[in-house]
């Protein structure tokens, strides 16, 4: 399986994303420069954090007219998975591939620390390896973390099982505590906390690597075929 880890002018996290995929997944992964316009070649898409381009006007507002935008909408139209964390979950938004909007942080201070998260469904295909209700550790960091969206959408997100991870203590004032989100398709997952910085016991624990083993086990069972 190929990845592809975009980089935009101020990505900052796009290094923990390749590590988690060539060293911990141990599967192929390269970086990708903003101004590409063709990811055919590739698996998946991930979206790291950080703050691109300053996070001037609104934190992901600028990435989403990058030129490789266009190839991630469409590689998320053919069903590839795409994950955006931190930042990339603010340019998935910014981009309409994602519902929604992240806000600054109820109490206006950037945190970083790990926070537990509940898995609210565990039926998509960044969440396999994990059991429902199932209680983990993700690291989080961000400044503007606070997932709002208005009262018709929120009864979508809730009706179509789309919310995927929520807070079990909530940290920045999120609706109904919510940490990560998929769209109606299933294929595009967007979260605060960062589960690059959790997939080996040596950086604080590895639960966020069930999350790109769940990602290898879909496209193993969907595309490779066995004797």
């Amino acid at each position: 399986m190929k990845f592809a880890v975009i980089v935009f002018p101020g990505s900052n996290c796009d290094v923990d994303m390749y590590h988690a995929v060539k060293d911990e997944l141990g599967e192929e992964v390269e970086y990708v420069w903003h101004s590409a316009d063709n990811l055919d070649e590739y698996d998946a898409v991930l979206l790291p954090g950080g703050f691109s381009y300053g996070d001037y006007l609104r934190c992901g507002a600028i990435a989403h007219y990058s030129n490789v935008m266009a190839a991630v909408k469409k590689a998320a139209e053919a069903g590839k998975p795409v994950l955006g964390v931190c930042n990339g979950f603010q340019i998935l938004v910014e981009s309409g591939l994602l519902p929604g909007a992240l806000i600054r942080n109820q109490n206006l201070k950037f945190m970083c620390r790990p926070v537990e998260l509940r898995v609210e469904n565990n039926n998509t295909m960044f969440t396999s390896q994990y059991e429902a209700g199932e209680i983990i550790t993700i690291p989080i960091a961000h400044g503007e973390g606070n997932y709002y969206c208005d009262e018709e959408t929120l009864k979508k997100l809730q009706a179509n099982n789309q919310i995927v991870f929520t807070y079990a203590s909530n940290p920045n004032g999120s609706l109904v505590d919510i940490a990560g989100i998929v769209n109606e398709k299933g294929n595009v997952l967007g979260m605060m906390p960062h589960p690059e910085r959790a997939v080996d016991e040596l950086l604080g624990g590895a639960d966020g690597l069930k999350m790109f083993r769940s990602i290898l086990k879909h496209w193993r069972e969907t595309y490779v075929v066995t004797a």
